[in-house]
């Protein structure tokens, strides 16, 4: 196993979001599951826009880390 490998799966074991995962996503503090949870939300309101036009109010924390 590559040193890179170790280091995201012992984060998976912790319940932390890998560093090098933070690297291609968003910045937060949250632990991996909770992470998630928003990685899924922020993909599902992009989809939401794409197939429907921009929203009349936008959620802020989808777009930056407060």
């Amino acid at each position: 196993m590559s040193a890179d490998l170790e280091l995201v799966a012992d984060a998976l074991f912790n319940n932390l979001v890998p560093d090098l995962w933070i690297d291609y996503g968003f910045k937060s503090l949250k632990p991996l599951a909770s992470w998630y949870e928003d990685l899924l939300e922020r993909v599902d309101f992009v989809n939401h826009w794409v197939d429907n036009g921009a929203p009349f109010v936008f959620w802020m924390n989808k777009f930056i880390y407060p």
